[in-house]
């Protein structure tokens, strides 16, 4: 992982990408690596493809973050000068959409630091480690304790960046989480300030009302429950997500209820959407887009269900995929194929 630090110290702008609609890793290891390389003396900017949720936006340096998809002029300025990429949480250059297009016409040095099967080679340098519980548990190895330390000012926002990644994908530890790497890092960061207690508050108890109310809507109205596999379906339209005052962020964490229930080893979320132009272009002019979050325990995988189904894919027990056209349309996939891959 030297290469990375070698390629950072080389370099004198640098852009950070991440993936569409990011989550807490994809926010948390794009902004540990932005405040890594602002405390070398560096020019960073991190550039998303489109809007992240508003309970990620008290994370040190958010308000600095581009959005390609409203912002292109700008953030192409940034990309323009840069002599270096460094792209956390994703594996093919599709998953960061019209920005995925720029970037390969780049032409400077480009990094890869993800957690995800089967990254494309895209990239000059690649650090993919699957059985990571995060991309922001590899950004911690990259950078190193000690190199995190000797920031000084930077080191707490680097350190709360890491733990809001770690702590996120990982369900505040109860998938994903028992690689034995992951305890002492989350040791070290406590000692450089991290408030842990402060960071989960901050990101799961800040919903709106009007979230909880579409979250009762969805398990009372709205899930479908196939017991012989074990497995539940919620889908939301458009007009149900505006009855609810729908805002970016709060169907995160539907998808895990049903599993709740002891009977339920699998659940599936649908969320029809707006495809955006870009996407529109590629698709034939459709306009809905539907997102997909799939959900397991134990054994049972449900990324090769999304990747062969949804034209998606992920870890074994958080996947996700999309589906262009109707949202009935996108339904009836999964009432077609659900048993062929959810048999235990």
């Amino acid at each position: 992982m030297n290469e990375i630090i070698n390629y950072i110290h080389k370099a004198n702008r640098v852009v950070i990408f991440t993936h569409q609609s990011p989550d807490g890793d994809a926010m948390g290891s794009s902004l540990a690596m932005y405040h890594f390389v602002r405390g070398l003396g560096k020019s960073a900017q991190v550039i998303v493809p489109n809007a992240f949720p508003d309970f990620l936006a008290w994370m040190p340096g958010a308000d600095s973050v581009l959005q390609y998809d409203t912002q292109r002029e700008q953030a192409n300025g940034y990309i323009d000068q840069a002599d270096l990429v460094i792209c956390t949480d994703f594996n093919d250059p599709k998953r960061i959409g019209a920005l995925g297009d720029r970037m390969l016409e780049m032409t400077c040095p480009k990094v890869l630091i993800d957690h995800h099967l089967y990254p494309t080679n895209f990239a000059d340098f690649i650090v993919s480690v699957p059985e990571a519980s995060s991309t922001c548990e590899l950004v911690c190895e990259v950078i190193g304790d000690e190199a995190i330390r000797q920031l000084g000012d930077k080191a707490k926002d680097i350190a709360t960046c890491i733990y809001t990644g770690l702590m996120t994908d990982t369900g505040n530890f109860s998938y994903n989480s028992n690689r034995p790497q992951i305890y002492p890092i989350i040791a070290q960061l406590i000692e450089l300030g991290v408030n842990k207690d402060a960071i989960y508050n901050a990101v799961f108890n800040q919903y709106s009302v009007d979230r909880m109310k579409l979250v009762g809507y969805c398990l009372y109205q709205k899930m479908r429950v196939f017991p012989e596999n074990h497995a539940a379906l919620i889908y939301l339209g458009r007009k149900e997500l505006y009855r609810f005052n729908f805002q970016k962020g709060d169907a995160e964490g539907i998808v895990n209820m049903p599993m709740q229930s002891k009977d339920i080893h699998y659940s599936v979320f649908m969320r029809e959407d707006k495809a955006t132009p870009d996407e529109m272009e590629k698709n034939g002019g459709i306009k809905t887009k539907i997102k997909l979050s799939f959900r397991s325990q134990g054994d049972r995988p449900v990324n090769v269900f999304a990747s062969e189904v949804f034209n998606g894919g992920g870890h074994a027990n958080a996947a996700g995929g999309e589906y262009y056209g109707p949202l009935a349309e996108a339904v009836q996939l999964f009432l077609d194929n659900y048993q062929k891959y959810f048999t235990k």
